[in-house]
């Protein structure tokens, strides 16, 4: 018996939904289809080992005028910079986050609020580009007067080359799992009509705000870079007959 395969379409694991334009490659041939379109998606994956953690690590202050609270604040944010510098930490890796001053007030029963005093916070941006050493640095923070710290968000300093490599091992999937399905139906792959690219890396969200106060000498900030994984997915398109 002679089997007929007419120019159809073959649907293999789940079709994307084609993101934004600015985040996708694409390339799309326009010659029409001669055989069966068989579309694939496929997720091609690395693990490396973060290379970077950014940190933000500040002073909270409260005193009972706005101005006194400031000056104390900037006071003990001098000695966190100083600090920073003291272990190496590059200009270029401390930005300021954020300065915020507030007033404080007190609240009774059926009474109006009364002003207790003002609270002011500065807060840096700090990235450590050597991770074991971060938690040595961040202790030698809290002794200067950091007392806000939060973090870190453990990223990947440069990741193209780990995405370049998870982009050649999702086109390998994609072309064995077309040359599986083709194999099944008795056909084979002739050609790729279209491939385009979504996903990449994207660092995780930092980890909750901790308040660090002054511990005992032996107690020590170890922080663990363990591994991420990058990810990137290609949506595939080929000819088969």
């Amino acid at each position: 018996m002679t089997r007929m395969f007419g120019p159809m379409v073959l649907m293999a694991s789940v079709l994307l939904v084609p993101a934004p334009a600015s985040a996708q490659v694409g390339a799309v041939v326009t010659q029409p289809l001669a055989g069966t379109r068989l579309d694939i998606s496929a997720t091609g994956e690395v693990t490396r080992v973060p290379d970077m953690a950014v940190i933000t690590a500040g002073v909270t202050t409260q005193a009972a005028s706005a101005s006194d609270a400031l000056a104390q604040n900037a006071t003990r944010m001098e000695r966190v910079r100083a600090a920073l510098k003291r272990a190496g930490v590059a200009d270029r890796d401390i930005q300021t986050a954020s300065i915020n001053l507030s007033p404080q007030y007190k609240y009774g029963d059926n009474q109006p609020p009364l002003l207790t005093g003002y609270q002011a916070s500065n807060q840096l941006s700090v990235r450590f580009r050597d991770i074991r050493s971060s938690g040595r640095i961040l202790d030698a923070l809290v002794a200067e007067g950091s007392n806000q710290i939060n973090g870190p968000n453990l990223t990947i300093d440069k990741p193209d080359s780990a995405l370049d490599e998870a982009r050649a091992k999702a086109i390998a999937i994609g072309r064995a799992r077309a040359d599986l399905y083709a194999r099944s139906l008795g056909l084979r792959v002739v050609r790729v009509v279209l491939v385009s690219e979504s996903g990449g890396y994207a660092p995780p969200p930092p980890m909750p705000m901790a308040v660090m106060m002054r511990r005992p000498e032996s107690a020590r900030t170890l922080i663990d870079p363990g591994e991420q994984q990058l990810q990137i997915t290609v949506a595939m398109s080929f000819e088969l007959q």
